[in-house]
């Protein structure tokens, strides 16, 4: 789901889900945007540069800002699913996701 931000022109809301299939994990990555983490289903492992490793259930979030690089986004299990829901505010037409080193 995508939505223009009335109150900030060049802004938009994005919601994702985000799925890991066991033992499953990101690159490292940036979004250029404040992205807010709320855990579904399993158990993930996110960590931002300078920032700890977290272990994170249902329920528990996570917050990285426009200027953070995600170091760590995995699965915290090698057999079972973790899902997660992610609500990006970002500029409008900025891509989601950016390879970072």
């Amino acid at each position: 789901m995508s939505k223009d931000l009335k109150e900030c022109p060049e802004k938009e809301g994005v919601m994702i889900t985000v799925e890991y299939a066991p033992g499953g994990s990101d690159v490292i990555h940036r979004h250029n945007a404040h992205a807010f983490v709320y855990v579904l289903e399993g158990k993930v492992v996110m960590q931002v540069r300078g920032g700890k490793a977290l272990t994170l259930g249902p329920g528990q979030t996570f917050y990285e800002g426009p200027e953070d690089v995600h170091l760590v986004g995995r699965n915290a299990s090698s057999t079972e699913p973790a899902k997660f829901l992610v609500v990006l505010v970002k500029d409008k037409g900025a891509p989601l996701f950016i390879p970072a080193k």
